[in-house]
């Protein structure tokens, strides 16, 4: 599995012609609702030109479920899964066109050319929000969305996960780097890779104190 990430708390995951794009924010539009919230890295317009076979929401915040970015890859002409919790569902659907809209709350799974994914629990202020576990056969990989440090969120996590990615920058109800780190041990994933940061603030993965942190780089493969 290829993992490249698509900055703030979007993911593009490829498995041979199989491709998974997970909660991405290629616009500037939350600087509409906040000026202070722009983007500090340009948009790179490649991604664009891919035509994803699952699209993956994992709750209705603007940086995750953004209109904007949606309407570049869902039209009457599309044919794309969509897995999203109840907040999206209800808007994404109106999209229309050929796509599969799929209600994906917690506890829900859905198998797709022999790739799972299993929506879990994230503790945000969407109550609908929601992490996912995709299980490629090999490796599992979880990403846990928008979330604070929650105990019954570790319920839903089976305990061989390869890489978690999971927010640090502890403001928005997500987790500081003091209890991701936390959370990162009680997973036990073999890799864990930071994000949701860089893109309206000036926090650095470099300060995540993780012995098994992997440093994305936006818009590259990431090197698990």
């Amino acid at each position: 599995m290829k993992i490249f990430w698509l900055g703030q708390a979007g993911l593009l995951l490829e498995k041979e012609d199989f491709k998974i794009m997970i909660d991405p924010y290629l616009s500037d539009s939350v600087q509409k609702m906040n000026p202070n919230c722009y983007r500090r890295v340009a948009v790179d317009e490649r991604f664009f030109d891919i035509e994803p076979d699952v699209m993956i929401f994992t709750h209705n915040h603007q940086d995750h479920y953004d209109p904007e970015t949606v309407a570049a890859f869902l039209n009457e002409n599309s044919n794309i899964t969509i897995l999203s919790p109840r907040s999206v569902w209800d808007d994404v659907r109106k999209m229309g066109g050929n796509n599969n809209y799929v209600l994906f709350n917690r506890h829900t799974a859905w198998t797709h050319r022999g790739i799972t994914f299993t929506a879990v629990k994230a503790e945000h202020s969407d109550a609908s929000s929601i992490g996912v576990i995709i299980d490629d056969g090999t490796k599992k990989y979880y990403v846990t969305g928008d979330t604070l440090y929650n105990e019954e969120i570790f319920m839903d996590i089976p305990s061989d996960i390869y890489a978690v990615f999971l927010p640090i920058n502890g403001v928005g109800n997500n987790m500081n780097m003091s209890d991701a780190v936390r959370f990162a041990k009680r997973v036990k994933a073999e890799k864990v890779v930071p994000v949701h940061i860089g893109m309206f603030d000036e926090l650095s993965a470099e300060n995540f104190p993780c012995e098994n942190k992997i440093i994305p780089e936006i818009y590259k493969e990431i090197q698990l």
